[in-house]
């Protein structure tokens, strides 16, 4: 059964959520974007369920977010100058950076390159609950490979029914367009994946 707890103003993050991702079950949260599908990163168990329920490429990472920047170099490893300018501007928001960690990281979050991708999310929700839980946690879209992403509770429920333990759910739907991914290993930034914010944005930022 996929219990659905509606999320309400500035309400602290159930502790409901907490104690099942620390069980190594698989919460959906809302982000500005769409649903993401939360693991605890650290569970090698809860990251390869999470692979087979969404029916990752085994080359493909999985996305994580963070609670802020701090969160995201203490357990992930400093960023790199062009990244640390693009937080600047964008975090908290819908841009999402890979670089490579300096932290051991199961080999199913990272890419077949060691890379991982990771952002700090504009909705506050999202930030909580990664604060919540201490560390990082995953961010794959709510969604089966090759289907629509989740954009509400609902689509969540529909799409993966009782394989979700608990779903945080959002009034309305969410806006439907993915994070900006941005590739920021080397002097300049390379887009990966179009998304929320525009490539200009990103280039007018890191002059």
């Amino acid at each position: 059964m996929t219990y659905r707890i509606p999320l309400e103003g500035g309400a602290d993050i159930p502790q409901d959520a907490v104690d099942a991702l620390r069980r190594g079950e698989l919460v959906a949260y809302p982000t500005e974007t769409l649903y993401g599908l939360a693991v605890d990163p650290r569970q090698p168990d809860a990251v390869a369920r999470l692979r087979r329920v969404k029916g990752r490429e085994a080359r493909l990472g999985l996305p994580l977010i963070a609670g802020s920047l701090t969160q995201v170099e203490s357990d992930l490893g400093p960023l790199p100058r062009l990244g640390r300018r693009l937080t600047e501007t964008f975090w908290p928001g819908p841009l999402t950076l890979i670089f490579v960690p300096t932290a051991d990281l199961d080999a199913g979050i990272t890419a077949a390159d060691t890379s991982v991708a990771v952002r700090v999310p504009g909705a506050e929700p999202a930030r909580r609950l990664a604060l919540a839980c201490g560390h990082p946690i995953t961010a794959t879209s709510a969604n089966p490979a090759g289907k629509r992403p989740a954009a509400t509770g609902d689509e969540v429920e529909s799409l993966f029914g009782p394989v979700i333990s608990l779903i945080l759910e959002q009034a309305g739907a969410l806006q439907g367009a993915p994070s900006t991914i941005v590739d920021i290993r080397g002097d300049a930034p390379v887009l990966v994946r179009a998304g929320i914010v525009s490539w200009d944005r990103v280039l007018q930022s890191v002059p």
